[in-house]
């Protein structure tokens, strides 16, 4: 479901984002909808990828090998 929402910007870069959306041929919400979807998307992708990684830091890594006694380990 579609809402509306308001936005206030100062009126300079207002202007500026008008000649950006007609430069790509869209809207000015449009544009916004669309900056805003990228960056959700962004978010969502990282939040997912760093999941990932901890989980794989959580597993570990089959490095092989036996681990080490103490003695093995201080040896000199």
């Amino acid at each position: 479901m579609k809402q509306n929402v308001t936005v206030s910007l100062d009126s300079e870069l207002l202007h500026e984002a008008k000649v950006i959306a007609a430069r790509r041929k869209t809207s000015l919400s449009r544009l916004l909808a669309d900056e805003i979807a990228e960056q959700v998307r962004r978010t969502r992708d990282y939040e997912q990828l760093k999941r990932a990684a901890i989980a794989m830091l959580d597993e570990g890594l089959p490095l092989g090998g036996a681990p080490l006694s103490r003695e093995q380990a201080h040896e000199r």
